[in-house]
């Protein structure tokens, strides 16, 4: 964990964002209306936060303490006031502090997480991969390049966001540093629920 704490504004959801994962947004509350505006100016990135209570608009959510940074990667305003935005998961954080903004906006203080270093998926998991590639294929735009399919902590993540899975179970694996002991939580459920039998 970094030892610096750095202030970050947060959009507390009912999902959970996992580094380099996809997550289209649609922006209309004017709390994050001007976080967003404020972020593309300043070329920031926002906390996604798993909500642990309250709901996604109107009062202020109380989020988990564990997130993960959402970098915006591009945006459209198709219909007015609504804006369409496409963000990558960046790093994970820990909130140390919070507090309300007079605007709603939840606005932390975070420490960085260490991620670990990436490694290539153990030939225990192997099978785990070419179910991965398929569902990658099929998924075409909706989960763009870079795939990293020799990376672990990668093709665990990738999993537990496609996966139907509970969210309290997802935030659990996101909070895991242990890549390979997500990979093999990830691949007894595949074995559980029959999905690796006619690929392994």
């Amino acid at each position: 964990m970094s030892d610096s704490v750095e202030r970050l504004p947060l959009f507390p959801l009912k999902t959970v964002l996992f580094p380099e994962g996809i997550l289209p947004l649609r922006v209309f509350e004017p709390r994050y209306m001007d976080m967003i505006t404020r972020c593309m100016r300043e070329e920031s990135g926002f906390g996604v936060c798993l909500i642990a209570a309250g709901e996604e608009v109107g009062e202020t959510a109380v989020p988990h303490p564990v997130g993960t940074e959402a970098r915006i990667e591009g945006w459209d305003m198709e219909q007015a006031g609504v804006l369409s935005l496409v963000t990558r998961g960046g790093r994970r954080f820990r909130i140390e502090d919070h507090e309300v903004e007079r605007d709603g906006l939840l606005v932390a203080d975070v420490r960085w997480l260490a991620e670990p270093p990436s490694g290539p998926v153990p030939e225990a998991q192997a099978d785990m991969l070419p179910l991965l590639r398929t569902i990658v294929d099929e998924l075409g735009e909706r989960l763009p390049p870079p795939h990293r399919f020799d990376d672990a902590a990668w093709v665990g993540a990738r999993y537990v966001e496609l996966l139907p899975i509970p969210l309290l179970a997802k935030q659990k694996l996101l909070e895991l540093d242990d890549v390979t002991s997500r990979l093999e939580i990830v691949q007894q459920f595949l074995r559980e629920h029959g999905l690796l039998s006619n690929l392994a």
